[in-house]
């Protein structure tokens, strides 16, 4: 049966270890999808703790844009993370993203598609996102892009969520 979990919160407020938790608790041998494109030895670093954090029971896919060409059908998938998946889909034309407001639509659009042929699969999805929205207006004006980017994205996988949880300093406060 179909189901989806968003888990969304601030940076380092626990929501990758929460979604872990909550997929070992569904299954014994879950799926993690890892959207991250590795840029630089710090982040290189992040990724191998979050790796080492994991255990051997996990399959672990990478994939930075069309996760619908994996099939979790049967299966519990964590997906880690969403605002790292459309940064994937927002920058793929960098000029377009800092010169075209028209470009946000597009990538929302695409991402949609995407998520859509992703979550058709009888699965359950427990999408990992961050509320970058939350803070202050930013002077940038490719960053205020991205910031609605990304909240339309987490609207959308909210609306089509059967849970949501707020992770605030560690504690899961259900939303939804």
């Amino acid at each position: 049966m179909k189901r989806i979990i968003l888990i969304t919160g601030g940076e380092r407020s626990g929501k990758s270890s929460y979604a872990e938790k909550t997929a070992l608790s569904l299954t014994a041998n879950p799926v993690y999808i890892a959207t991250a494109r590795v840029w630089d030895d710090e982040f290189r670093e992040r990724v191998r703790r979050h790796q080492l954090r994991r255990g051997p029971e996990w399959t672990n896919i990478e994939e930075e844009l069309e996760l619908g060409r994996h099939d979790v059908s049967g299966r519990t998938a964590v997906i880690d993370c969403v605002t790292l998946w459309c940064t994937n889909f927002f920058f793929r034309d960098r000029q377009r993203a800092e010169q075209d407001q028209a470009w946000v639509n597009q990538c929302l659009n695409d991402f949609k598609a995407e998520f859509d042929r992703f979550t058709a699969q009888d699965a359950t999805f427990i999408f990992v996102t961050n509320e970058i929205g939350m803070g202050g207006v930013s002077a940038n004006t490719l960053q205020r892009r991205f910031t609605d980017l990304q909240g339309w994205v987490n609207q959308y996988i909210a609306s089509k969520a059967d849970e949501v949880t707020l992770m605030v300093s560690g504690i899961p406060v259900k939303i939804k």
